[in-house]
């Protein structure tokens, strides 16, 4: 099936315009989501806003929007006064600046976008091309559906990529944790770490990490309507093990060679 475009816009920056389509470049797989039932009847269950004081079921329409405070107070929101806040609405990805790719590291990406031509072509792939021999992303903001994004365009085989960036707050820089202590690694410990890795070299085929729970909860599913019975065999139980790094190195190495 042919992907469908979630949207248009035009990538600018000084008198560049390149109108592009996006795309969205993951799926949900849906996860495994279950209907709730009444025990007694099977009958689907609802969920509701409920009063805690009273007990009673509030409609929707009697329900007010506040805001906490850090002293704990509560300052009420009306819907006219957020929907002045929204950003106004635009089909502009305005490119703020180039950066080398090191200058945005991982934890910053959020959601990945196809960005296709939208009957520009040549304009489409000519900067593609430059993002490609310049080795530059860049540094675009843009308003898709009432929300404000920053993000990364970037180069993604042959198409350009549009990424989503969180926001400052949000990312924990490592400076944040705690630095490693105790002993010193011996360089035994550091030669068998290095044979370790060594032997879990390997090319890498990113469709074999499926979502084994959700496969295995939908095989369940299917038999159980056939009226089959599955049985899942249970984890061996563990035994006690030496958790010093030497055992575990030297353990490791042992199994990666029984598995090679």
């Amino acid at each position: 099936m042919a992907a469908r475009a979630i949207w248009k816009g035009r990538i600018r920056f000084g008198d560049v315009d390149v109108p592009v389509k996006l795309y969205s470049a993951v799926k949900s797989t849906g996860g495994v989501h279950f209907r709730l039932l009444h025990e007694k009847d099977l009958v689907p269950v609802k969920q509701q806003m409920v009063n805690p004081a009273t007990g009673d079921v509030v409609a929707y329409e009697d329900v007010r929007r506040a805001y906490p405070t850090e002293d704990g107070r509560l300052v009420m929101l009306d819907e006219e006064e957020l929907a002045e806040l929204e950003p106004e609405a635009s089909r502009d990805i305005e490119i703020t600046r180039f950066v080398d790719p090191a200058v945005i590291t991982h934890q910053w990406y959020d959601r990945p976008y196809y960005l296709g031509p939208d009957d520009s072509d040549a304009d489409y792939f000519a900067l593609a091309e430059a993002l490609r021999s310049q080795e530059k992303e860049g540094v675009a903001r843009w308003v898709m559906r009432n929300k404000e994004y920053v993000g990364a365009l970037r180069l993604e085989d042959e198409h350009l990529m549009l990424m989503t960036l969180r926001h400052a707050g949000e990312v924990v820089p490592a400076s944040a944790l705690k630095a490693p202590g105790g002993r010193e690694l011996d360089k035994r410990e550091i030669q068998m770490a290095k044979q370790l890795v060594s032997a879990l070299e390997g090319d890498l085929d990113l469709e074999s990490y499926r979502d084994e729970y959700r496969e295995r909860v939908l095989e369940l599913v299917e038999a159980k309507a056939s009226g089959k019975v599955l049985k899942f065999p249970k984890a061996p139980a563990k035994k006690k093990k030496d958790d010093s790094l030497s055992a575990m190195l030297v353990k490791s190495l042992e199994a990666t060679k029984k598995s090679a």
